[in-house]
Formats: C-alpha cells, structure tokens, sequence
C-alpha cells in the first residue's frame, strides 16, 4: 500500500482479541521482512508492516545515522513522529486499536523512540537488539506500557551497558520492562521468537483476566 505516508503491508488477523502488531524491520529490510516473524510471535495476530523511509547506500532505515551506533537525533525525532502519524492513521484505515510495536534492531531503536516522545501511539514494543535512541529524551508517562527488550550476550554491534540503560529509562518512566539478554549474536534466532511469544501470551492472558 502507498497512500498512507509509508509503503506498507497490512495483514489482517483472525483473532480480533489478539493486539495488532507494528513490524519495524531492520537496516536493510523491507515491509515484507518481518511477517514471518509477527505471524510466529503473535498467530492470528493483525500485522502492520511498513517500509523505513530512509535510504543508507540503498538499504531502507526508519531514521539516519552518523556513523554506527551514532544516531542524527534531529531525524531521529521527526521520523518516530512521522512514523507515529502513519500509526495514527493506518488504525483508522484498518479499524485497529494501538498496535505492539515488533521492532529489531533499527526498527527496534526507532520503536522505543516512539514510545518516548509519543507513547499514545502504541500499546507497548518487544524491542529486539535495542540501543538508546535518544540520549535525552523529555520526560513521558509510560505506565501500563509492558516492554520486553531481547539482547544478544554477544552481540558485537550494541553494548549491553546501553540496551541496560534503555531498560532503566523506560522503567523509570514507568513501563513495566522486562529485559532478556540470549546466548547469541545481533541477528535473530529462534529463542526470540520463544521468548517474545510467551511474553505476549502473558500480556494478552492478563488483559483478558482484567476485562472478565
């Protein structure tokens, strides 16, 4: 789809009770690249997919960058609210409530911004390969937001101090964090799709027990 601001795949779901997910993809990814991972985490799940609208060296990213690990916070700032704005909209296209966030990576990083500078926008993120997107973000409520943030023990490209300190702020701010850290590198395996799927499966049992 091309009419909202992002290019975009929307797969309906088949559990309506099931919270939408928003698949942020990484460096390199594309609106495709993340619904075999959505559709494993969440089953039966709405999926919402778009495609970062930044070009490095050719390879779509949700906001640029410096150099590795060095984020242009300014374009930071303006895309997670760009990307907010596509949130807003894509629900009332779809008729959805706020979605998860899915993120890994660069789309893990530009989550957590949106959850720090416009958290209305979602109901919470699994954020996979997480960094600190802003070094000083404006203070924000998030209490209520469930976050599960997966690092890799070995992973060479983030510090585990700063996906640590990631977890703090968004606790402090009052999401209700829960940070992994697996046995493995930066790319996926299947122990996040374990850990995440249990994870949601909690935060979706609990919401259920709250409305009964």
């Amino acid at each position: 789809m091309t009419d909202l601001s992002h290019i975009h795949r929307f797969v309906p779901g088949n559990r309506h009770e099931a919270t939408p997910l928003l698949l942020l993809h990484g460096t390199g990814g594309d609106e495709s690249d993340l619904l075999p991972l959505g559709q494993a985490i969440a089953p039966g799940a709405s999926l919402l997919s778009p495609r970062g609208r930044i070009l490095e060296h050719g390879m779509p990213r949700f906001f640029r960058r410096l150099a590795e690990g060095v984020f242009d916070e300014d374009d930071v700032r303006r895309r997670a609210n760009d990307l907010a704005e596509f949130v807003n909209d894509a629900r009332k296209r779809y008729d959805l409530p706020a979605p998860m966030a899915l993120g890994y990576s660069n789309g893990a990083n530009i989550a957590a911004a949106v959850l720090q500078l416009r958290p209305e926008a979602l109901a919470g993120a699994i954020l996979l390969r997480a960094m600190v997107p802003l070094r000083d973000a404006p203070p924000v409520d998030l209490a209520g937001k469930p976050v599960l943030i997966v690092s890799g023990q070995f992973d060479p490209i983030i510090q585990a101090s700063n996906a640590q300190q990631l977890a703090v702020a968004l606790a402090k701010a009052g999401a209700d964090v829960q940070h992994r850290t697996l046995p493995i590198g930066h790319q996926l395996s299947q122990a996040d799709v374990t850990v995440a799927s249990e994870w949601l499966r909690g935060i979706e049992a609990t919401k259920l027990t709250k409305v009964a």
